[in-house]
């Protein structure tokens, strides 16, 4: 057999693989894309059939040069890049380059970096799948038309630096049209009432019921008079269960993970960003040194929007499930997650190349972030494929004259995939966490009336996003893929169109003037349906259903008319820069707020005469225990968030947990807070050795 050169994206990559081929096998790594289109013009011709000007990237001359040299030593070139429509064109340049016959078989692809998928591989070669990368080169022609248009505008009529984009853009829209519902939301009042009520026999202990009905109607009560009214008739009403119903509920495991769920859940349960969660999950999949097993991809490949898991994984996760909790929590048969429409059928759910490698078992060798990401994935592809959790529910209704209250409990009877992992969602539905045991009651019981308590309510505008809502609205709504969610978020607040406040989305006024121009002058950019629309486009086109070029054009004529206009009528925007009361040490002026590469921070209005910039701090209202200045929020090199002194460098504290702003009754230290599952928190001292703590309940 002759010499066989292999070539993947990254080293990384490379590096695991050459563990599996043998000596006739070189592997090397293209380092991503090796040409794309050129960063100082278009890089399109419009009239020539939207034909791409590739260039060769910058820096990446020499390793095209190692590539040519290797492949020139080898009797077979394969290309093993990522299976998808990136990897499809970047394999595509590549064969380019290297003067390779695309319609040749020197195409593989594997879905996990495992011995068993690689060597099954290279048994089925094929040609490139030209589909696929005409699908790649219109996404990336649409994205540089939208971007390389527009963006210039902005720059003209707003301010320099800015973007536009086809994702980006709808995805801030979403976050300004959400602030524009919270801003016009006029709250309702409404009143809840509770009775606590108890056995006649006293014996048993006493628990609520709701009132929802009243002379056979929805309960509604709107006002303090009316929901006295009814607790002064409820005071004199005999309370009488009028039925008793028991239930036998399953509770289904959520399916493994996709890109999107991923990214989601991470956000919730692990307060990872979508680009850190991505980063983390490239390291499992391309491969780690676990001890004497070497290096090894640890989960299967991370952009895919499917739910399919292969049946050889099924039985592999229904052993580890017979060992760690025995017959019992297996299904009869393993379970179908249905996948949604349009998701690439080829690709599996996000899930550990093998669940014989626990977490536990790997945690040595795997950084805190990767340990706790590979935890959570081994967590959620195991207990999808066990069996559903049992949930007794009793339901009771009890009669009070014209008003009906319900009483509902439920325990668990068989804890099934619960017993290693449930699922986090942003918006728990109501009733959900308020599981508890009932007393045993029966119909036509009296009750004793222990009190009745009404509760004044308002009813609530819509939440600002996190990152996890954000990510699960693009997709539900079918904008973008998942695997550039990442990429966008990140983008939208770099350019200073949204800030995080307390983990949640907020357009600034520069992202409130965008969107309105953009819907103003280009309501199809902006417009969630039409960018769904072209998703779905470039879906037929990477099914062979569509020609690339027509759905170009098709965009183009409008697009190139929209901006035509805008060009003539839009006019300039000046948005005047956030002054504040820090005075310039320098010159005297009062220091403005400016948005930089990095965020955002202080500089001098008299710019160019006076540079001074600072850097722009958030105190916390706490006092330094070292020398008395405030203590303020700062990030690290790699973003994360820790606090400090405002006084530094002449005073050095520093804490990664926030000072509480009080010490420890116990030792006398300093007391921070430590951010706890859901909505609790602890106060804890900050000398581990003391240990002292109490919990705090922070308001929703």
């Amino acid at each position: 057999m002759g010499k066989s050169l292999v070539i993947v994206e990254s080293p990384a990559k490379a590096k695991t693989i050459s563990r599996f081929l043998g000596r006739n096998y070189t592997v090397k790594a293209s380092v991503g894309h090796v040409r794309d289109l050129p960063k100082s013009q278009l890089g399109v011709d419009i009239e020539n059939g939207f034909k791409p000007k590739y260039i060769t990237i910058r820096g990446k001359g020499p390793i095209l040069k190692e590539l040519r040299d290797a492949a020139k030593k080898a009797d077979r070139i394969l290309f093993a890049t990522d299976p998808d429509r990136e990897g499809e064109a970047i394999s595509w340049h590549l064969a380019d380059a290297l003067d390779v016959d695309e319609e040749s078989p020197c195409r593989i692809e594997f879905h996990e970096i495992t011995e068993r998928a690689v060597k099954s591989a290279l048994k089925q070669p094929r040609p490139i799948n030209q589909n696929l990368v005409d699908a790649q080169q219109a996404r990336r022609v649409l994205d540089r038309l939208v971007g390389y248009k527009l963006s210039p505008l902005l720059w003209a009529k707003v301010k320099g630096g800015l973007s536009a984009g086809r994702v980006q853009s709808v995805a801030v829209r979403l976050i300004c049209d959400r602030e524009a519902e919270i801003q016009a939301f006029e709250p309702q009042e409404y009143w809840s009432i509770e009775a606590e009520l108890r056995q006649m026999d006293g014996e048993q202990k006493a628990f609520s019921a709701k009132l929802f009905k009243i002379k056979g109607e929805k309960a509604e009560v709107n006002s303090e008079a009316e929901a006295e009214a009814i607790v002064e008739e409820l005071k004199k009403a005999h309370f009488v269960v009028h039925s008793v119903e028991r239930k036998e509920r399953k509770r289904n495991p959520a399916p493994p993970f996709t890109t999107s769920s991923m990214q989601q859940e991470a956000s919730r349960k692990l307060g990872f960003t979508a680009r850190r969660t991505m980063m983390i999950a490239q390291q499992l999949y391309e491969g780690l040194e676990v001890g004497s097993e070497g290096t090894v991809g640890l989960i299967t490949y991370i952009r895919t929007d499917a739910t399919r898991v292969a049946p050889e994984a099924q039985q592999d996760a229904r052993r580890t499930i017979r060992e760690l909790f025995g017959e019992g929590f297996l299904p009869a048969k393993p379970p179908v997650y249905k996948t949604r429409a349009g998701a690439q059928a080829a690709h599996e759910a996000i899930r550990p190349t093998s669940t014989d490698r626990r977490p536990e078992d790997v945690k040595p060798y795997l950084t805190r972030d990767q340990y706790r990401l590979y935890r959570l994935i081994w967590e959620r592809f195991v207990a999808s494929q066990m069996a559903p959790a049992v949930l007794d529910t009793v339901t009771v209704q009890i009669q009070a004259g014209d008003y009906l209250f319900r009483a509902t409990g439920s325990t668990v009877k068989f804890p099934g995939f619960m017993v290693l992992y449930t699922e986090n969602t942003d918006q728990p539905e109501e009733g959900e966490d308020q599981e508890g045991r009932l007393p045993e009651l029966r119909e036509g019981e009296k009750l004793e009336l222990l009190k009745v308590i009404p509760h004044q309510h308002f009813t609530q505008p819509p939440p600002r996003y996190t990152e996890a809502m954000l990510v699960k609205t693009l997709e539900e709504l079918g904008i973008g893929r998942p695997s550039t969610y990442a990429q966008i978020i990140d983008t939208i607040r770099r350019r200073g169109y949204v800030q995080l406040v307390d983990k949640r989305f907020v357009p600034t006024e520069l992202g409130t003037i965008v969107v309105d121009l953009l819907k103003e002058y280009f309501p199809n950019i902006i417009d969630v349906e039409f960018t769904a629309t072209m998703e779905s486009l470039l879906d037929r086109v990477e099914e062979g259903e569509e020609n690339w070029e027509k759905v170009l054009a098709e965009f183009w004529e409008p697009f190139s008319e929209e901006l035509r206009k805008a060009e003539l009528l839009m006019e300039e925007v000046e948005i005047a820069d956030e002054e504040t009361e820090e005075v310039c040490e320098k010159c005297g002026r009062k220091m403005v707020i400016k948005q930089g590469r990095y965020g955002r921070f202080l500089a001098c209005p008299g710019f160019p005469e006076c540079r001074n910039t600072k850097p722009l701090l958030k105190g916390i209202g706490v006092a330094c225990p070292k020398c008395g200045g405030e203590i303020v929020e700062r990030r690290s090199k790699r973003g994360r968030t820790f606090y400090g002194c405002a006084n530094y460098p002449d005073c050095d504290f520093t804490s990664w947990q926030k000072p509480a702003g009080k010490n420890c009754p116990q030792c006398g230290q300093l007391m921070v807070v430590r951010q706890g599952r859901g909505k609790e928190s602890e106060i804890v001292c900050s000398d581990k050795q003391c240990g002292f703590r109490e919990k705090v309940r922070e308001e929703a």
